[in-house]
């Protein structure tokens, strides 16, 4: 019988296809699902309304991990190595609130280990961490063509330009740490 540590984060980097495809690489992830939270309008939020910038919500993933595998410290390390924290409301090309980074925290204990992590990697940047620290609001599930996006649409513009130099850049830093 396994000895597991279920967890779940809660994370976003702009845009979840992005996110998607780098935390489905880690060692210890069970499940990665892409959603929206921390908006203001009330309802299932929809990808066009979400595209919008006018309900609030930002992309974010979900992930499931084991504890004992991977930490929820190392989970963001890597998450804040792999997009731009000091990017307020954008990363590269995507703008808007719905592509803010940002860490949605479960309990106390991920609070606290948010604020470390980043305050340890802040001196890696040349300007402020900007990334939002905030209790789990209510997470919608994306819809069914957003989920698994990368390894589905490998050949498309976004994912070649985009999604796959993030991947090289965790396989170079995070090597020890993949699947």
């Amino acid at each position: 019988m396994e000895n597991k540590n279920i967890e779940t984060a809660t994370i976003g980097g702009g845009c979840f296809w992005c996110t998607e495809a780098v935390f489905q690489e880690i060692k210890g992830i069970e499940t990665v699902v892409s959603g929206y939270a921390g908006g203001t309008v009330p309802g299932r939020p929809t990808y066009r309304e979400i595209c919008s910038g006018l309900t609030g919500h930002a992309e974010v993933i979900q992930v499931t991990f084991d504890a004992t595998v991977v930490s929820f410290q190392e989970i963001l390390v890597m998450f804040m190595a792999t997009h731009d924290p000091t990017a307020l409301n954008r990363q590269g090309a995507d703008v808007g609130t719905q592509y803010r980074s940002v860490v949605f925290y479960h309990d106390e204990k991920q609070r606290e280990t948010a604020e470390i992590v980043m305050k340890e990697m802040a001196s890696y940047y040349d300007e402020p961490i900007v990334t939002e620290v905030s209790a789990l609001p209510p997470f919608f599930e994306a819809e069914l063509e957003h989920q698994n996006y990368y390894r589905e649409n490998q050949e498309q513009g976004y994912c070649n330009y985009v999604i796959t130099p993030k991947l090289t850049k965790l396989r170079k830093l995070f090597a020890d740490k993949l699947k």
